[in-house]
């Protein structure tokens, strides 16, 4: 029906990440694609203390991702965040269609120039932050 880009903020299990960040990724990637999502961007937000408890948890991994997705497969995808191990909280709002590029480009790091398509890297591509917490595109 209609796709929509929407930007998810996904508290993960600070235990969880710490012992394998690139696992505690690839899950709330796989949460996506799995509910027929494309991933756009996705990146570790912060790793700090939460402001109050989540199921004992006092220390959260806040990650970042943008994806489009179609909208009636969100209450599916939010369905599927409440039940991974991994994700102890998630928020997931939709963006303004005239606003996707600027967003995903800021969550790249990427500068005004680069977004416009000046850098030679598509805002479309998927993007996967590498082990030294840099942001890589994923070849189409």
């Amino acid at each position: 029906m209609a796709e929509n880009v929407y930007e998810g903020m996904f508290i993960l299990d600070s235990n969880h990440y710490a012992r394998d960040p690139a696992a505690a990724a690839a899950s709330v990637e796989e949460l996506v694609e799995k509910n027929g999502g494309q991933l756009l961007a996705s990146r570790l937000w912060s790793d700090q203390k939460l402001a109050y408890p989540i199921e004992g948890h006092r220390k959260g991994a806040y990650w970042l991702t943008y994806f489009r997705i179609d909208s009636q497969r969100l209450a599916e995808l939010n369905r599927a965040a409440r039940l991974n191990d991994t994700v102890l909280r998630s928020l997931v709002i939709r963006i303004d269609p005239r606003l996707v590029d600027a967003m995903v480009a800021h969550a790249l790091g990427q500068t005004d120039g680069e977004a416009a398509g000046e850098g030679g890297e598509a805002a479309d591509a998927p993007v996967k932050e590498s082990k030294e917490g840099k942001a890589e595109t994923a070849a189409k």
